[in-house]
C-alpha cells in the first residue's frame, strides 16, 4: 500500500526559511529598501499585503533585489498574457479565514445565527511571482522607483523628532545599545550620531518604545523573541 503523503506545513516552510537565513548570517528585514512605485509588496490588484506576507515579501525582495512592488500566482501571470521566466522560484504566502458551520437541527432557523453555530478557523498558502520574475507584464507593473530623500547624517529629522518628544516615555541617549528598562520604565538609546541613516534611529526608537507598549497594554502576552537581558533587567530585539 502506498504511502500517503505528508500535508504541507506553511508554517513550518516558513520557519525553516527564516532559520536557514539567520544562519547565514543575513538579516534582510534591517535593511531599509524602497521597491518601485511602493515600499510595501501589493497584490496584482494594487492591495498591499497584510501581516506575515508584508514582511515575508519584503524579505525576498530585498535579497532578490527586487525593484517591483507587484506579487501575482501564475494563474494571474498568465491571465495577462504574461508568463513566469524559466528557472525562477515562487514564494510562499499564506491565508488565515474563518467559516461557519450550523449544528444539527438548525437547518431551519432563518438568520443563520444559532447557539450551536461553530466557527472554524483554517490557513491555506500558495506561491507567488514578483513582477521581474515574469515577461510581458504592462509596463504599469514596473513602476519607477520612489525618490529617497536626503537628510544630513547624523542630524534629526524634525517632524519625526517631534513626534517621538510628544511620547511620555523617557530615553536616555547613552551608550551604544538599544533596550528597555522595565524596572525604571525608560528607553536607552544610542546618540544619533552613531546612526548612518537618521531614519533608522528613528525605526530603533519605535521599536523599542513598542517594549513598553507590550508590558502597558498587554502585561500577559509572552515578550518572545526578546532577549531578556538579567543583568540588566532590560528588554531587547
Amino acid at each position: 500500500m502506498a504511502k500517503s503523503k505528508p500535508k504541507f506545513n506553511a508554517a513550518a516552510s516558513i520557519t525553516n526559511e527564516l532559520i536557514r537565513i539567520i544562519e547565514r548570517g543575513v538579516l534582510p528585514w534591517r535593511k531599509p529598501w524602497t521597491a518601485g512605485g511602493s515600499s510595501r509588496p501589493l497584490r496584482v490588484c494594487g492591495e498591499p499585503y497584510q501581516g506575515v506576507n508584508n514582511f515575508l515579501l519584503t524579505m525576498r525582495t530585498t535579497m532578490a533585489g527586487y525593484r517591483s512592488p507587484f506579487w501575482m500566482t501564475m494563474p494571474q501571470a498568465n491571465a495577462l498574457d504574461a508568463r513566469i521566466r524559466k528557472g525562477e522560484k515562487s514564494s510562499l504566502v499564506v491565508y488565515y479565514g474563518q467559516s461557519r458551520k450550523q449544528g444539527e437541527g438548525d437547518e431551519g432557523a432563518d438568520d443563520g445565527e444559532t447557539d450551536d453555530t461553530r466557527v472554524f478557523r483554517f490557513q491555506k498558502s500558495y506561491r507567488v511571482f514578483n513582477a521581474c520574475q515574469i515577461e510581458g507584464l504592462p509596463d504599469s507593473f514596473h513602476p519607477d522607483p520612489e525618490p529617497v530623500p536626503d537628510h544630513p547624517a547624523a542630524e534629526p529629522i524634525a517632524h519625526m523628532q517631534a513626534f517621538f518628544e510628544t511620547i511620555d516615555i523617557t530615553t536616555v541617549f547613552a551608550g551604544d545599545e538599544a533596550y528597555y528598562m522595565p524596572a525604571v520604565d525608560k528607553v536607552y538609546m544610542p546618540a544619533i550620531t552613531r546612526f548612518q541613516d537618521p531614519r533608522n534611529f528613528y525605526g530603533v526608537w519605535a521599536h523599542e518604545y513598542s517594549h513598553n507598549a507590550a508590558l502597558r497594554f498587554m502585561p500577559r502576552r509572552p515578550l518572545q523573541p526578546v532577549a531578556l537581558r538579567l543583568d540588566r533587567r532590560s528588554i531587547s530585539a
